[in-house]
């Protein structure tokens, strides 16, 4: 893979580039899908690509291959595509080589050698969960990857990272008298310590507990959002204000630095070096040194998410937030691992509530704006809780706010931290929002 990616920077350079990247993959993967009580099917695949980043004259040219007898030509259609392009003001140049930090939890020997037939009987276990409670298992399923990367650019960058990844789930419905309610589990971890009928056991088990649900009035009250439901709304309506290059372009409510945006108990940070993290790694995917980047502290917002591009053109150091989702995409910036803190967080944050509603998770976050941060969501598993107790189920309700306010209205949150993939967050409880019932 080094001497593949040392080759493709030679054929940029020797076709007219200026400044040239090749960035890596190869990716072992084991993928299951279940419906009902039956495995669909099952298979394991082995992948790998390059993706080569030409600059001529400020110009940007990108082009991937997955064969190594064509990089040397996926390489000269960089430079062709880059000389195509206008020249872009704004850039700098690609990262220069820095000190990088070892992390720890992103690798697992077990998960690298495990076999498929072992997955298969984890895909088991979860089903076995779901059936332990007296759900119905609907559909699920895992996915397992290993996968090593290596970035190289002209500047001297030369790195190589190694992780695993492991993510299971499962979805499944509960029926009794006539009534019939869902719900949803999952687990993902760099590790192999994921408990397959667990997952299903939880499922289930909220299936259960969300029968029979009542009907409640529209009003505007406390809401505790759980960390799938708290983490689906952060994601969508608040992370790509965060992103640099929508700050650069106007597409972003959070432009000013020092104005205070979020609860003075509440700190928001990004961490690519988090222990275990599923966005950890040495690096970012330019090369650039990951470390732990506050946005928002004490309530007050500190700085924004850069890559090496959108750190050039505001003249200062990248964050390392440069990710992709392969070797056939170009860099953006987007969050390593974002984790929310609070000052004062609470062995039990229900029972300190005496009345309101608690969500497990919505659908519908991803219609939220952007730009606004308003969202209007689903809320699924939910729960009316009074004196401190969360017993009786809901049948349906909306609720609708903006995520900015949101944040300035987090009065307490929970010990339940949880990772939902590459977002950090506890149970928060927002004192005042708008539920819209029936």
């Amino acid at each position: 893979m080094i001497s593949i990616a040392a080759q493709a920077v030679e054929y940029a350079q020797r076709a007219g580039a200026d400044e040239a990247e090749a960035y890596c993959v190869t990716d072992r993967s084991v993928s299951i899908n279940t419906k009902l009580d039956h495995i669909e099917y099952a298979r394991e695949s082995f992948a790998s690509g390059i993706g080569i980043r030409a600059i001529v004259s400020g110009a940007v040219g990108f082009s991937s291959v997955n064969h190594e007898d064509d990089v040397r030509r996926a390489s000269e259609l960089a430079v062709t595509s880059a000389r195509a392009s206008q020249p872009d003001p704004d850039w700098r140049e690609l990262p220069a080589p820095g000190s990088y930090q070892s992390v720890q939890g992103v690798f697992d020997r077990a998960l690298a050698e495990i076999e498929l037939s072992r997955c298969v009987e984890l895909a088991v276990d979860m089903v076995r969960g779901v059936r332990s409670i007296g759900a119905i298992p609907t559909s699920g399923g895992l996915s397992i990857s290993t996968s090593t990367c290596h970035i190289l650019n002209t500047n001297g960058i030369e790195h190589t990272e190694k992780g695993t990844m492991m993510h299971l789930f499962i979805e499944c419905t509960m029926k009794d008298r006539g009534a019939i309610s869902t719900a949803h589990e999952f687990g993902i971890s760099r590790s192999f310590d994921v408990d397959a009928f667990e997952i299903g056991r939880n499922a289930a088990r909220l299936a259960r507990e969300s029968m029979h649900g009542t009907a409640i009035e529209t009003a505007r009250i406390p809401v505790l959002l759980g960390p799938i439901a708290i983490a689906d709304i952060l994601e969508y309506a608040f992370i790509p204000s965060l992103d640099a290059d929508n700050v650069q372009k106007g597409r972003s409510m959070l432009s000013e630095i020092g104005v205070e945006v979020a609860s003075d108990e509440l700190t928001i940070l990004d961490d690519g070096l988090r222990t275990g993290g599923i966005g950890t790694a040495e690096s970012d995917d330019e090369g650039t040194p990951s470390q732990k980047t506050v946005i928002i502290e004490d309530g007050v917002l500190k700085g924004h998410l850069h890559d090496a591009y959108t750190a050039g053109k505001a003249g200062i150091a990248s964050t390392g937030n440069a990710t992709r989702s392969g070797y056939g995409t170009t860099p953006s910036v987007d969050v390593r691992n974002l984790v929310l803190n609070y000052q004062r967080p609470t062995s039990d944050v229900i029972a300190e509530t005496d009345s309101g509603v608690l969500v497990h998770s919505v659908i519908g976050a991803h219609t939220a704006n952007h730009y606004s941060g308003d969202f209007s969501v689903e809320a699924r598993n939910s729960f009316l809780i009074k004196n401190g107790e969360a017993k009786q189920p809901i049948k349906s309700i909306m609720i609708a706010g903006n995520v900015f306010d949101l944040l300035k209205n987090i009065d307490g949150v929970g010990t339940d931290v949880r990772a939902v993939g590459d977002i950090v967050v506890p149970t928060v409880r927002v004192s005042d929002m708008q539920v819209i019932g029936s």
